[in-house]
Order: structure tokens, then sequence, then C-alpha cells
């Protein structure tokens, strides 16, 4: 999908975001089975929905979320993916460009900014920001609280006896007012005599009452005051009742982000990787991985191959001879050394005491495994024998060797780089390969050498190796690291010229690969059992279609 595919309105008089409306196709994450699938997603009245397609729009959405709450997230390593979601329910959602990508996320996001959603202090409100706590911290909140609780409850209890307390010293000092206005009735200002004889005649009376006054009045003083400091008290517990309760429900909020981070997890995403604590059962990993494969297999015989640039007569053929610049290489020891002896072992026998069993076997095509494990990832060493008519073995590890013809029937390869051209008969590599959900995506660095063998035999090896501008593990990809070796012997009647109609070459494939990161070990199997014999059978094919009607080549 491309730019012109977007449909943007915004009315320029209203300043609220929720008046955009954005609609397009977007790839959507849909399940393990059918993966990604293209979906008309249309942003309108706060709301994102999808629909099939644009011309079921009208029909009817197929799901909605409200933005309102909504986290837009750009994906670490895909440029062309961002993830939309609401509590546990996620989009996974992929434009075919990262601009068309960030059209959208620049829209969704200046929608939550103007609406005043997505903001810190919003974010904080919902746990975005929250510190996670341990179970230690959460006993001793838990505790604090408690004592805090009953503290406060002691405080309360004090404050009741002080109020009685007060009532009563109130209700002496009350009563010592009433008398002294009883005893001293309302007295014009002009009859000071009277007050005058008036005080003498009760001086007695007051000389009493005074004491009493003033016991009541330091009890008073004495009472208001531890009044005042259980208030005070009270007034911090509460301030620490407070901090425990928000203590308490950052704690929740912390809790229910991970039972909301654990219910995602457990939810077949693309982001779901392999791993010895994969939650996915056996069963389903095969499936997703078979699908995958099949996937693949389809997107090839759909595809319509363009014609070749440059016939097959007209490039250079592997040498008969070793390239002399290979041979003062610094990787030449190790090369000559490994495709000695891959050749050798290529054709020795699979009886004996080696360990070898038979997993498939079809028409001429017999295919051998050793069962191996190291460190919990399987490494079976694998050897295919195999018999095609009507094609040498220099035109076979021809097609296998020359980078030209490679995507033509490696259906898994994404991207080939080649690294160093060291000769005619030997290149370094560098290969991606197409992710199969729920593995991770592979790459791998190896060197490749054809060469030629007594008897009509030519072969081709593999083997990994390594380049500082090419580090291992570096990306989103597992390097995985191969030992790959293609070796082929032709014969034909003797007494006779050899011909296309009466030529037979002997394969022997033979393959040890350490997946670089683990699977489960029955899968792996299964995948071997099922992709192996559909690889040699597919490359053979291949081949035999490329040399028909061709000179013949030994």
């Amino acid at each position: 999908m491309t730019d012109d595919n977007i449909n943007v309105s915004d009315n320029s008089d209203l300043e609220d975001a929720s008046t955009q409306e954005l609609r397009g196709y977007l790839s959507k994450w849909t399940n393990y089975i059918h993966g990604w699938q293209d979906r008309f997603i249309v942003l309108k009245d706060s709301t994102l929905s999808y629909y099939k397609s644009e011309l079921e729009s009208n029909l009817g959405c197929r799901g909605a979320l409200c933005l309102k709450k909504a986290k837009v997230k750009p994906h670490e390593f895909d440029d062309c993916r961002f993830d939309v979601s609401v509590n546990d329910c996620v989009w996974y959602l992929r434009a075919t460009n990262p601009e068309e990508k960030q059209q959208w996320i620049d829209v969704l996001e200046s929608f939550k900014v103007e609406s005043g959603y997505g903001t810190n202090s919003d974010s904080s409100s919902n746990g975005g920001g929250l510190r996670r706590h341990g179970s230690v911290t959460s006993l001793q909140s838990t505790g604090s609280h408690g004592r805090t609780s009953r503290r406060l409850a002691e405080k309360i209890a004090e404050l009741e006896t002080y109020t009685e307390l007060l009532s009563k010293q109130a209700l002496q000092l009350q009563n010592y007012f009433d008398m002294c206005v009883s005893i001293y009735p309302q007295i014009q200002d002009d009859a000071a005599e009277a007050i005058d004889a008036a005080k003498l005649a009760d001086g007695v009376l007051l000389k009493q009452r005074t004491e009493e006054v003033r016991s009541t009045s330091a009890s008073f003083r004495a009472t208001c005051g531890a009044t005042v400091l259980a208030v005070q008290h009270c007034a911090e517990l509460l301030r620490r009742r407070d901090k425990q309760a928000r203590q308490a429900e950052e704690l929740y909020m912390a809790l229910k982000n991970q039972l909301t981070e654990a219910r995602l997890a457990s939810k077949p995403g693309p982001d779901h990787e392999e791993g010895p604590h994969s939650t996915l059962p056996d069963d389903e990993f095969y499936d997703a991985v078979e699908t995958g494969f099949d996937k693949m297999e389809e997107e090839r015989c759909a595809r319509v191959a363009p014609p070749a640039e440059v016939t097959r007569d007209e490039v250079e053929l592997p040498p008969p001879a070793i390239d002399n610049r290979l041979t003062v290489h610094s990787l030449w020891p190790e090369i000559d050394r490994i495709s000695t002896e891959q050749i050798q072992a290529a054709f020795e026998g699979v009886g004996g005491q080696i360990g070898w069993q038979l997993f498939a076997e079809e028409g001429d095509m017999r295919m051998y495994r050793r069962e191996m494990e190291i460190d919990g990832m399987v490494m079976d060493p694998l050897k295919a024998m195999h018999k095609v008519h009507g094609v040498s073995a220099r035109e076979m590890c021809h097609y296998f060797f020359n980078p030209r013809y490679r995507y033509e029937w490696e259906t898994t390869l994404e991207t080939m780089n080649i690294v160093e051209a060291i000769s005619t008969d030997a290149l370094v590599f560098h290969q991606t390969f197409k992710r199969i959900w729920p593995a991770s995506q592979r790459d791998a660095l190896f060197w490749s050498h054809v060469r030629a063998a007594p008897h009509h035999t030519y072969a081709v090896t593999n083997h990994s190796t390594t380049n500082a501008d090419y580090p291992s593990n570096s990306g989103a990809c597992i390097r995985l690291f191969v030992t790959v070796c293609l070796a082929c012997r032709t014969a034909w009647p003797a007494g006779e010229a050899p011909s296309r109609d009466n030529i037979t070459t002997s394969i022997a494939y033979c393959s040890t690969v350490n997946p670089g990161g683990w699977a489960p070990a029955g899968v792996l199997r299964a995948v071997y059992k099922r992709e192996y014999p559909k690889f040699l059978k597919r490359f053979t094919n291949y081949v035999v279609e490329q040399c028909r009607d061709k000179p013949l080549v030994i």
C-alpha cells in the first residue's frame, strides 16, 4: 500500500483531534495459522475499527478499539510495524513503508495528546509509570498499614477520654462563672459605691472559690494541650495511612500490569519468541511452522520467473581445477581440509555402528539422520542419497553454487549478499532467511567452495565462518551455523559416449545445522522429515528443467 491509498480528512475549523479521519489498508496479524492479512483500517470519532475490505466498510466492522485509553507503540526492529493496545487487547499492524507507519502513529498520538489522554499524569494513573514492588515490600507495606490502624484507634480512644474530661472541666468553669453573675447583678456605672460594698460583703466567698478556679483552669489547660497533641498525632497517622493507601494502589496497579503482560504473553502473537519457556504446545508450534512452509511453497508456485539475463551456456561452469587465487587466501587451509573431509564422507556407507537411521524414502531417494543434541539444541547430522537421470554432476553443482540462480530454487531465502569473491570457485555469503513464526528469524555467514574430484565427481561445500562486518546475533536475527556438502558423481554405460539419455548422477547431500537457538526437538525433527525431501526434489527437478534441450557438460 502506498501513501496514495491513505485517505486523511481534517476539519481545519476545529482543533479537536477527534475530528480527524484516517483510513487505508494495513496488514493486521490474525493468528498463527493465517498470519498477516490485509485489512481496511478506519480512524473516526475516537474509534479505530477494521474491515476485511473497503467494500465491506458499510456492512459493519469486524473489530474496534476506543483510542482514549489506547497505547501506540512502534516496533523495536520492524520499521513498518506498530502495535495499538487497550488493556490486554492488542492489534499488531504493519504498513508497507516506514513513512506510512509514521503517518498513522502521528495521527493516533496527536489525537491522544489533544484530547487529554496519553499524558504522563494519565499514564501514571493507569499504572504506566509505576514501580514494581517485590513480595517483601508487599508484606512490609501490609504490616505497616495494620500498625498504623491500631495506633489511630488508640489515639481516637484517647480523644474520646479527653473530650469527656474537657466537658466536665468546662462545666465546672461554667458553674463558677454563673455564680459570679448571680452574686454580682448588673449594676449601673453610677452605682460605684454599691459595687464596693458588694465586693466587701462577698470577699470571703471569692477567696474560697479562687483555689477551685485555679485548679480547674490548670486541668483544663493540660487537657487542651493533650487534646491538641492527640489531634496532631491523629493527623500524622492519617497522612501515613493515606501514603500507605497510595502505595497499596500502586502495588495493585503494578500487579494488574503484570497480570496483563502475562495474559498477553499467553496469547500467540507475531512476537511470540521461541525458547525453552515457550507457552506454545509442540503440536501448535509444528502446525505454525508447517503453515509457514506451505505458504512459501504456494508463493513459489505462483511466482512467474522472469526471463534469465544470461543463458546457462554463457555462465562459467565450475572449473575442473582449483583456482590459484584461492590457494593463497587465508581461508584456504580450512576450505581445503573441510571440503576434502566432506567429499570423502559423502559417499561412505550408512550401515555399521555409525548410528544412521532411515527416516524418509521415496523412489531413488533415501534420507538418513543421526540424533544428536548439544546443550538442548537439536544438531542431527543428515545425509540424503539420490539419483538423477539426464544431468551431470558438474551441471548440478553449477546451479547449487552459483548465486545467480539461488532465489529460483531456495524458497526460504530473504536476502543474499556476497561478502567476498575469493575466486571463481570460492565465495563468502551472508544470507537471511524468511521468518517462519513462531521461530525467530535466522541468518548465516559461510564460505562456499566448488571443486572437482576423481571419477567425474563435483562437490559444493558450505561452512560457517566469521567476519567483523557481519557480527552474529547483533540484530533481530539469530545466527545459525552450517556445514553442508552436495557431492555428485556421474556415470554412464561403458563403451558409450555420455548423453542426456544414458547418464545417471548419484547425489549425496550431507548437512549439519546448529539452529543457534532453542526450538522443540520433536518439531525440528518433524520439520526435517517433511522439508529435506521436498527441498532435494525441488532442487533436482529445477536443474533437470534448466538443462533440458541444452548441450551436456561433463
